[in-house]
């Protein structure tokens, strides 16, 4: 008998490339429906292109800084059929400067990116996710911080702290929706090699940094346990002496 159920769904925000890319590859290689977002169409296609999945990957241009976007993302993702089993917080930004030296305008960029969008869009997703869990799975929100919101480091203060909130915003939506089965993970990665830490790479090579695949590795077997496993945070360093920096 041919098995005609539909697959488990999955919104990726920043999946375009780098760590959300890689996510991407991960669940389209078990079987997941996916609905990508980035902030421009050629990034999309082009990482749609890349994936090899039998099912139709949805494609949404949204700036996550816009009000619109989360209605914009979980809409399109709806309009495609699609439960949402899974919504994977990747899209962020990150800039490096002293506390003393950075204006509040580079702060409130990082509080829009890292957190406000974030908690925006897990906000109108809860209604989804509550309808997408059972008795056999969880609703999962896997959200992308850093080794920088558990382990201060200087010159990160505005990353830092952001991505923190987005701990925080995962263990208060675990304490509140988990018993229906709706649970959040945070994946707090020291540096991994993607354009984002490319900055580093006069101190750390590429090579000695954590791998995009690892980090989607995790994802995929947080999603494959069950509704009665919670995984609060996940934190995840590199090789060495200095194993509690990033």
């Amino acid at each position: 008998m041919t098995d005609t159920a539909a697959p488990r769904a999955a919104v990726i925000t920043g999946g375009t490339r780098g760590i959300g890319l890689a996510i991407a590859r991960r669940l389209a290689a078990d079987g997941w429906a996916l609905t990508l977002t980035g902030r421009d169409a050629a990034g999309l296609a082009a990482a749609t292109a890349a994936l090899d999945t039998p099912h139709p990957v949805v494609q949404v241009v949204a700036d996550l800084a816009e009000d619109d976007a989360p209605t914009a993302i979980l809409d399109a993702h709806a309009a495609a059929g699609r439960a949402l089993d899974a919504l994977v917080l990747n899209a962020g930004m990150g800039h490096g400067s002293r506390i003393a030296d950075t204006p509040l305008r580079r702060l409130d960029r990082h509080y829009a990116i890292n957190l406000r969008s974030s908690f925006a869009l897990v906000s109108a997703a809860i209604p989804a996710l509550r309808a997408a869990a059972s008795a056999d799975h969880a609703a999962r929100v896997i959200a992308l911080s850093s080794m920088a919101a558990v382990i201060a480091e200087e010159g990160l203060a505005a990353y830092g702290a952001t991505k923190a909130a987005v701990v925080s915003l995962c263990d208060t939506l675990n304490a509140e929706e988990s018993e229906g089965g709706v649970l959040a993970t945070s994946i707090c990665p020291g540096y991994v090699d993607t354009d984002m830490s490319a900055w580093k790479h006069g101190e750390l090579a590429a090579g000695e940094m954590i791998r995009p695949d690892d980090v989607a590795e995790l994802v995929g077997a947080v999603l494959r346990m069950s509704r009665h496993a919670v995984v609060p945070r996940l934190v995840v360093s590199r090789p060495g002496d200095g194993l509690h920096g990033a």
